[in-house]
């Protein structure tokens, strides 16, 4: 009895050993608001884990600012900043939040992860702008100008898309667009020309950035289209695999 327990508890060690290896990486989903909240975030954090789930990587979801440490966040590969508001973090987690990027791992901000730490320079360069406006929700035309990394591998040339769509400041000049928006298919709040992107990508400080303002409404986190295009940026600042 006592050697058909062992057998079994070791044969639990093992699958539980083989279910962690299994695991392509692991993704921290941070979701605190000090400003807005979007009533799609807990949507999106429904959409994340069944991505999770699917794609086969481990996820945590926390709102608590208190675990940016070290220790806790060297466990991840990439932080997801879901339409995160306002000042969010202490200087203490700051210190911890650039550690962690500077040690070589990804970021991934989803909408309003750019109307977030405006006091906070560095922070203004990882996720690539500022949040300036929106108007109304409306349809446009997003045109896809790199179909070359994961985050567009699947869309058509135009992507026709209804989202509250952003318009940015103090946009870092360094960032790789994915996405632009064509202003002549909707109306803006305030203009931003014929360069006005929705979705990017870039290195920052040893590690990897990717950013699309689309997911404001609830449908986004049900779209397959909009599913694919996130999990091809957590993939990317994830793992750094080369895709060109």
């Amino acid at each position: 009895m006592q050697k058909k327990l062992s057998g079994l508890l070791l044969l639990f060690f093992l699958f539980g050993a083989f279910t962690v290896q299994a695991q392509q990486f692991r993704a921290l989903v941070f979701s605190k608001t000090a400003g807005f909240r979007h009533q799609s975030i807990p949507n999106g954090v429904v959409a994340l884990k069944k991505m999770a789930e699917d794609q086969v990587f481990s996820i945590h979801t926390t709102e608590d600012a208190n675990y940016f440490t070290d220790k806790n966040l060297e466990r991840f590969d990439v932080i997801i900043l879901l339409s995160t508001t306002g000042t969010i973090f202490n200087e203490e987690q700051k210190a911890a939040f650039q550690r962690f990027v500077r040690s070589g791992k990804g970021v991934v901000g989803i909408h309003a992860a750019t109307d977030t730490e405006y006091e906070w320079p560095w922070y203004n360069q990882l996720i690539g702008a500022y949040f300036l406006a929106h108007p109304k929700q409306q349809t446009l035309r997003l045109e896809v100008v790199d179909s070359d990394h994961p985050a567009t591998w699947h869309l058509p040339k135009n992507w026709l898309w209804t989202d509250e769509l952003y318009e940015f400041r103090d946009i870092n000049p360094n960032i790789k667009v994915l996405l632009n928006a064509d202003e002549s298919t909707y109306q803006p709040a305030k203009a931003m020309g014929e360069n006005h992107p929705m979705a990017w990508y870039h290195e920052f400080d040893g590690g990897r950035v990717f950013y699309t303002a689309l997911g404001h409404v609830d449908a986004a986190f049900e779209d397959a289209d909009f599913l694919k295009h996130l999990y091809g940026g957590i993939w990317y600042a994830a793992t750094g695999q080369p895709f060109k």
